[in-house]
């Protein structure tokens, strides 16, 4: 059904029109079918991105198979993992917007017919999410893949989140520059998303769930050959809903989300899905609040502990029967709706049908989970009112409940280095603020100095509070999205240095043990400091943006 690019295409009036599709080389057969937008996020920066001008290929083959034209146009994206630990973590976030923005003007512009949109790393996947949500024209994921894990030269598997904790390590003298060496070398081999439920692998598995990609979008390993034919398939399949009509809003309905939150908790996703999972919803006209995820979280078991929880990997999980098999076991206690419609054309149940869950090590039944509740909590209590989000499933159990003297630092690069020099010591609660959406600006993750608490051997003994936010590969009490924000006056704002900090995880509950005349006292002193960025992109993003409790959203 060609029912937006005969605006492009069609009659005398659109010659000229027609005359530049010529000029590409394109053909008046061509023009007679569907016009499908191929939106890829090829580039030769992101590993995760490297690969995806050949699933692009395998795309196209698919939707000429089935009597499309596919027409190919790019979306920017991020390497988190590069971008890690400076100024250049303020611009991860913030690309979500400009994907998502830059793939509307795209497809309104030349009016497709379809999209197809390939993805794979943290901010592109959620930010054509937010697209496809918008544009609201029939539209189908097929990502890149997740990368194998690595070995180190003892034979033990790895990847990127134990990269990151032996700099902490080396810091701490328990590993020399040849150790460090081995995991730079093999912490990451091969091309894909990084190995664990990180936030790029766990959004990628999010939109299997939530019905907008076909199985094994979130676990084929992107150097299978198993990747490519997805691609094709998925490249046919664009084709039957552009003739059925099926939309994305069609898919993603409230009760899509509630499926999502519950995949998210029984597979202990990144909390960077407590930002994007609204950010979504808000482009469907749909309010997803924390209060909601902890509802689901509390019905939900937590059925894997994939890295950094554990010690297995994306391709474990595929192996193991991908979500399509953890969502069979949700199944079971009526956990998800399954008469819902999704991208295959059929319904969540007829999906599920004949799938089996291979390893039941890896994806725990739901009558013997990890734990009776999800892998993700949203903590509130008077430092913060609005919430904050704790990976629950990556915490010891010794760190579920911690008070301690709050350690506070302005910035992550003042934190790294207290961290490297020895200051934080067990008990401590580190604080960093200031680094929240408008305070960032982009509230950048804290990866590094996560990690180098861990790989110093102090994961289960300090806690780290921000209101910036944390990698899905960061494991310990690590508690972000601290809302509001230090630089909207929350009460992070009016911490100082020994203040002492109760969390409790368990209960849902964090909260600052100051007398709330001194938190008075302190408030009516206080002064928001100047903007960290003052021009460009940044500095408009630091206007708009909205709370994270809100997804981030713009406004």
């Amino acid at each position: 059904m060609k029912e937006f690019s005969r605006n492009v295409t069609q009659g005398i009036e659109r010659a000229p029109n027609r005359s530049l599709f010529y000029a590409l080389g394109y053909t008046k057969e061509e023009l007679e079918r569907p016009l499908i937008g191929v939106v890829c996020s090829y580039n030769e920066i992101v590993p995760g991105h490297m690969n995806l001008d050949k699933i692009a290929e395998a795309v196209k083959a698919g939707i000429r198979a089935a009597g499309g034209t596919p027409v190919e146009f790019p979306a920017i994206a991020v390497c988190d993992g590069i971008a890690m630990g400076h100024v250049g973590m303020k611009y991860s976030l913030i690309t979500r917007d400009l994907i998502a923005d830059s793939t509307e003007a795209m497809a309104i512009a030349h009016q497709f017919d379809g999209l197809v949109m390939i993805p794979n790393c943290d901010k592109n996947v959620p930010g054509l999410l937010m697209a496809a949500a918008r544009l609201n024209i029939p539209a189908i994921f097929c990502s890149g893949g997740p990368m194998l894990a690595g070995r180190l030269n003892d034979g033990r598997r790895t990847c990127l989140s134990h990269m990151f904790e032996a700099v902490g390590s080396y810091y701490a003298g328990k590993l020399d520059e040849e150790g460090v060496e081995d995991y730079e070398n093999n912490a990451c081999p091969t091309c894909g998303s990084c190995s664990g439920m990180y936030t790029a692998n766990s959004m990628n598995c999010l939109t299997e769930a939530i019905g907008m990609a076909l199985r094994g979008n979130g676990t084929i390993p992107a150097v299978w050959s198993a990747r490519l034919r997805l691609a094709k398939h998925t490249g046919m399949k664009i084709m039957e809903l552009v003739e059925r009509n099926i939309r994305p809003r069609d898919v993603m309905t409230p009760a899509a989300f509630h499926n999502a939150e519950a995949v998210d908790m029984a597979l202990g996703c990144s909390t960077n899905t407590m930002l994007h999972l609204p950010a979504i919803a808000h482009e469907c006209g749909i309010e997803l609040s924390l209060d909601r995820s902890n509802e689901i979280s509390n019905q939900t078991p937590n059925l894997c502990h994939l890295a950094p929880a554990g010690d297995t990997y994306m391709e474990d999980l595929e192996g193991a029967g991908g979500v399509y098999a953890v969502m069979k076991e949700l199944t079971k206690k009526n956990l998800l709706d399954t008469s819902l419609i999704t991208c295959t054309g059929k319904t969540v149940a007829e999906n599920l049908e004949g799938v089996e869950n291979r390893n039941p090590e890896l994806i725990r039944p739901v009558e013997n989970p990890y734990s009776p509740d999800g892998g993700i909590a949203v903590l509130k209590g008077n430092l913060a009112p609005e919430g904050c989000v704790v990976k629950r499933s990556a915490v010891a159990p010794e760190m579920m409940t911690h008070t301690g003297p709050a350690r506070v630092f302005d910035s992550e690069e003042d934190a790294i280095a207290a961290i490297y020099a020895g200051k934080i010591v067990a008990g401590d609660v580190v604080v960093i603020r200031y680094e929240g959406p408008k305070g960032g600006p982009g509230m950048r993750e804290m990866l590094n100095p996560t990690s180098a608490i861990a790989g110093m051997g102090l994961d289960k003994d300090v806690a780290l509070i921000t209101d910036g936010r944390f990698s899905g590969a960061t494991r310990g009490a690590s508690i972000g999205h601290v809302c509001p924000e230090a630089a909207q006056g929350g009460p992070i704002a009016f911490v100082e240095d020994g203040d002492t900090i109760a969390i409790d995880i368990t209960r849902c509950s964090i909260s600052l043990e100051v007398d709330e005349a001194v938190l008075a006292a302190r408030r009516a002193k206080w002064t928001c400091p100047e903007p960290k960025i003052k021009t460009g992109y940044a500095a408009r993003y630091a206007k708009l943006v909205t709370s994270a409790a809100r997804g981030a959203v713009l406004e």
